[in-house]
């Protein structure tokens, strides 16, 4: 019998649970582990029965270890006991100190809960503190937070009596060193799983980084990654082949640009926007001979979860081809197929841009009339002849008092007889407004003059020698015009054997000449197919002006060409 005078049972009772507690430390993974514990308490502490009862994520507790019973070990091991049901049980009969001990007289109550069991029946004892089969013995194992880690459950001691308390004690002290080495065994195998997800994520960034490279590298279109934020913002850190043919540069000295080094100047707001928003724009790069090339750029900002956007993934497709078909396109829609000069729909477009519906005229004499209202004085002189008359002290203090047909007010500044409606819409503060100069006298004002040329004697040519011929006569005239003009100015054909000449900045006798010296350039004889034709020409000058449209304006010069044509005899009309 163990009692405390017994200093022999200690000792032997301690080497017996430093050897089985020195077992816990050499196993290898959780389940080794608390196969331990259990096979210590059978070997080492002297019970036939022990199990682990361990709790699992959701809180109940399964038995994940049995040792002494091969019968009941294949009855009881993987069942799941509630934690209510635990919580119960280790809350009734005695408290051993760390230990609960329920015994027989008590734990009948709980032979219908779902907490896994195995037991016998057996006589009731003969004395004490002999063992009863129905007598139950837990010690609660905790991490080092006080969380619940699992019960030790032990049954049968070798002895048949209840452990006295250096029995108690060393049971104990066991389940305390058998919480750390399960927490140590959890620790490990939580270790090992987040090594291998590690390796595994590991192999995946590896496997995704040489699928990038292989598509970065080889992709048929130029591909390039630049920096983003900082000093060196758009600065180039990596292109591929496609993108080093395109430009013609080698990597290594692509390296040393950014996109904003390489663009075309008038494309330079284009990229700031796409590089800034990540997104797609069409523009210009430079080549290392000097020449653009037209390409899509399209970006994607490469995020850092911890630090934010990093990188720029740049796609650059040549799209040099489309471009110039779509100039092309433009081009034949905007321009004579025959001649190459801007066609009629061009040349409204060209006019049509420099006039608003706002008569210069009237917008200065409404602006006189409101600053001499003010100013309480008379202003004569308004629009198309009207009479604008203002007087101090009339209607009120800065208005008009209308005293006749011809009278307005200045609550509308376009209010007064013919004076087109004021447009509500289009930015006429930054417009520069077309006038034209005076028809009589010229007095120094400079406008944008439209003449109108009609060729004489090409009908004849057409009917006489042919299509090819006239369309051969049409293309020299052509010539002959353009380089009769300014770079800046426009030549047009409206259509037929008629042309026309937008000429900004000239006054009315620099229009005059410039009429002289076209005419002059025509009629010099036009060589097809070894024959020699003449054409003369007739020009009108007509004066584009704000509140005209660009019909109206074509329309006055076609007028002046006729009048100029019929004032000449046929024969000085007639070249060839």
């Amino acid at each position: 019998m163990e009692t405390e005078s017994e200093p022999y049972v200690r000792l032997a009772t301690l080497r017996q649970l430093h050897r089985v507690v020195a077992d816990l430390n050499t196993a290898r993974s959780l389940a080794d582990t608390l196969q331990t514990v259990v096979d210590g308490i059978v070997v080492g502490l002297g019970y036939e029965l022990a199990c682990v009862n361990l709790v699992r994520p959701d809180g109940d507790l399964v038995v994940a270890a049995f040792a002494g019973d091969p019968a009941a070990e294949a009855l009881i091991t993987g069942r799941v006991g509630s934690r209510a049901s635990w919580e119960r049980r280790l809350t009734m009969g005695e408290c051993w100190g760390g230990l609960r001990f329920i015994p027989h007289t008590e734990g009948w109550v709980l032979l219908e809960d779902d907490v896994p069991q195995w037991h016998t029946d057996g006589p009731d004892p003969r004395f004490e503190d002999e063992w009863h089969p129905e007598d139950r013995l837990y010690a609660p194992m905790y991490a080092s937070g006080g969380e619940l880690l699992g019960v030790i459950s032990v049954d049968r001691p070798r002895n048949g009596r209840r452990p006295g308390a250096w029995g108690r004690e060393a049971l104990q002290m066991y389940a305390f060193q058998a919480a750390i080495a399960i927490s140590n065994a959890r620790l490990r195998a939580n270790m090992q799983r987040a090594l291998v997800r590690l390796e595994r994520e590991q192999q995946a960034l590896r496997a995704s980084e040489e699928s990038f490279r292989q598509a970065f590298e080889y992709a048929p279109s130029g591909m390039a990654i630049a920096e983003m934020g900082g000093d060196q913002h758009g600065r180039l850190l990596r292109t591929n082949d496609a993108l080093c043919r395109l430009l013609g540069r080698p990597a290594s000295v692509l390296r040393r640009y950014s996109f904003s080094d390489l663009v075309h100047p008038e494309d330079i707001g284009t990229l700031l926007r796409t590089s800034a928003e990540g997104g797609r724009a069409e523009l210009r790069l430079g080549r290392r001979d000097g020449t653009y090339v037209w390409v899509s750029l399209r970006n994607s900002v490469v995020a850092d979860a911890a630090d934010g956007p990093r990188f720029l993934l740049t796609h650059v497709e040549d799209i040099e081809e489309r471009k110039r078909h779509e100039l092309q396109l433009a081009h034949r829609a905007s321009h004579d197929s025959l001649t190459g000069l801007p066609n009629s729909a061009e040349l409204r477009a060209r006019l049509g841009a420099r006039l608003c519906r706002r008569p210069q005229s009237a917008r200065a004499s409404a602006i006189e009339a409101l600053d001499a209202a003010y100013e309480g004085r008379e202003v004569h002189g308004g629009h198309d002849g009207h009479e604008v008359r203002v007087e101090a002290g009339g209607a009120g203090e800065h208005g008009f008092q209308p005293d006749g047909p011809d009278r307005y007010t200045a609550s509308d500044p376009f209010d007064f007889p013919g004076a087109p409606t004021a447009p509500t819409d289009g930015p006429y503060d930054h417009h520069v407004h077309t006038v034209a100069p005076a028809a009589d006298v010229d007095d120094g004002t400079k406008g944008l003059a439209v003449l109108f040329c009609d060729l004489d004697g090409f009908k004849s040519i057409n009917d006489r020698f042919g299509h090819h011929t006239g369309d051969a006569v049409l293309i020299e005239v052509a010539r002959r015009l353009t380089t009769g003009v300014r770079d800046g100015d426009t030549v047009a054909r409206l259509g037929g054997d008629e042309f026309v000449v937008l000429a900004d900045g000239l006054g009315a006798a620099d229009a005059a000449d410039l009429a002289v010296r076209l005419r002059n350039a025509i009629i010099p004889p036009i060589r097809v197919d070894g024959r020699a034709v003449r054409v003369g020409a007739s020009f009108g000058i007509g004066w584009a002006s704000c509140g005209m449209s660009a019909d109206e304006v074509l329309r006055s010069a076609d007028q002046r060409m006729y009048i100029e044509k019929r004032s000449r005899s046929k024969a000085h009309r007639r070249a060839g």
